[in-house]
């Protein structure tokens, strides 16, 4: 509740500062115009604003009875209406700013360039280019939340890699691995069954060796997923299904492990989901590996759990994962935290490739492979390696976007992804 807390006053600072420094800029651009249509527009500014606050209060009010009632629905409609018109409001405010600029030089071109006589300030008329456009790009950039939100979040793709090893068992020469992460079940409302077994439908119809899953089955409790059991039970892989926890699964963000009672029903909470999980058919690796068997040869997968740079938990042990692993032996890693591989696995630990999650590419992006476009905020939350397919000398890492959602509601410019690798003896 505590770091709800924070959590929330930021986001209201944050969206009072947008909404005080922008109302000038839509003040500006409305000065013109009729005075009743002025005074419509300069409220309606606000308004989103104080719904936005109301919406806060109420879901601080209502957050331990929300939570006990396993009642999502509430939460996400009030983050997906703040990003919504916080996000919005924000790209006019850049457009804003870049006007304010645009106006000072004028102002000094004007200062050192006028008579001693006259008053720059009365020869000056402001242009108002960047607020015009920025008000379009606030309409566009509303426009493409609203999909995220309402179609987006649905619109799973499969993104396939092909890679080639020298050293890769010739039994296991073209196998098919479909990768998925970061389901978030517990943000898949009652309404989504139908999406989701589209999804489930894709996987099959790729007709997948193996299936692994890297991490954040739930957002905190097991009991998000019970639903989906009868769903995820139906994935059939040749070679069997894999599974690993993400910082997620341990509901570190709900239970207090310095309290006792809290720290039993942290336990309780993780036995309960490793037992979904295996009800799904996955066999969870808990820093451990199993070998896969055909016609005599074998691969290994190995599967630690979450561990995460910073303030992220530090349960996963690669050595203890590899125990037992003949020199040689071709290895996939299983590792929800992409930082992980880079700290500890590259050049490190013998693994050919590792499958990892976590960032869910923000959720947000503009992606374009044929123009070399691939942007998201997810550096500046300190991943570098956030996405796709990454190589350092003959060791591999591939970063799932992410299947369900967290937080914000809705994906934009960055679906949810079905990743489907082909390995190969080169």
């Amino acid at each position: 509740m505590g770091r709800f807390l924070i959590f929330l006053s930021i986001i209201t600072t944050l969206i009072l500062l947008v909404d005080v420094y922008g109302y000038f800029g839509i003040r500006q651009l409305t000065a013109q115009i009729d005075p009743t249509w002025r005074r419509v527009a300069r409220w309606s500014w606000w308004v989103p604003t104080v719904i936005t606050l109301v919406l806060f209060a109420l879901m601080l009010i209502g957050f331990e009875e929300n939570m006990q009632a396993r009642n999502y629905k509430f939460m996400y409609f009030t983050t997906g209406f703040a990003f919504l018109f916080f996000l919005t409001k924000m790209c006019f405010t850049i457009f804003h700013f870049a006007d304010d600029i645009m106006h000072f030089f004028r102002w000094i071109f004007f200062k050192i360039r006028s008579n001693p006589e006259s008053d720059p300030a009365e020869r000056m008329t402001r242009i108002q280019f960047f607020n015009q456009v920025g008000l379009g790009a606030g309409a566009l950039v509303f426009g493409s939340m609203l999909y995220g939100i309402t179609k987006g979040k649905y619109a799973f793709r499969v993104l396939s890699e092909s890679i080639q090893f020298k050293d890769l068992p010739a039994s296991f020469d073209g196998m098919r691995i479909v990768q998925i992460s970061d389901a978030h079940l517990g943000s898949f409302l009652d309404n989504s069954f139908e999406e989701v077994q589209q999804a489930i439908d894709m996987i099959n119809e790729l007709k997948p060796d193996l299936i692994l899953f890297t991490g954040d089955l739930v957002n905190n409790f097991a009991y998000e997923a019970e639903p989906w059991i009868p769903y995820f039970q139906q994935l059939k892989a040749t070679y069997g299904k894999y599974s690993i926890l993400g910082n997620h699964d341990y509901a570190d963000y709900v239970y207090d492990s310095d309290i006792p009672e809290q720290l039993g029903l942290k336990q309780t909470n993780l036995e309960k989901l490793k037992a979904i999980q295996k009800e799904m058919g996955f066999r969870l690796l808990l820093n451990e590996n199993v070998q896969v068997e055909n016609n005599g040869e074998t691969i290994n997968i190995v599967g630690v759990e979450n561990w995460g740079r910073n303030r992220f938990s530090k349960y996963g042990d690669i050595r203890k994962a590899s125990a037992g692993i003949a020199p040689g032996s071709f290895n996939i890693l299983l590792s929800h935290d992409p930082t992980h591989w880079e700290d500890h696995v590259m050049g490190k630990e013998p693994m050919h490739i590792t499958l990892s999650g976590h960032t869910h590419g923000a959720q947000f992006g503009l992606e374009s492979p044929m123009l070399h476009i691939k942007v998201s905020p997810s550096p500046f939350f300190g991943y570098q390696r956030w996405a796709g397919l990454y190589q350092e000398g003959e060791q591999y890492l591939y970063v799932n976007r992410g299947f369900g959602f967290l937080g914000f509601p809705g994906r934009v410019g960055m679906p949810p992804e079905i990743t489907f690798i082909t390995v190969s003896k080169a």
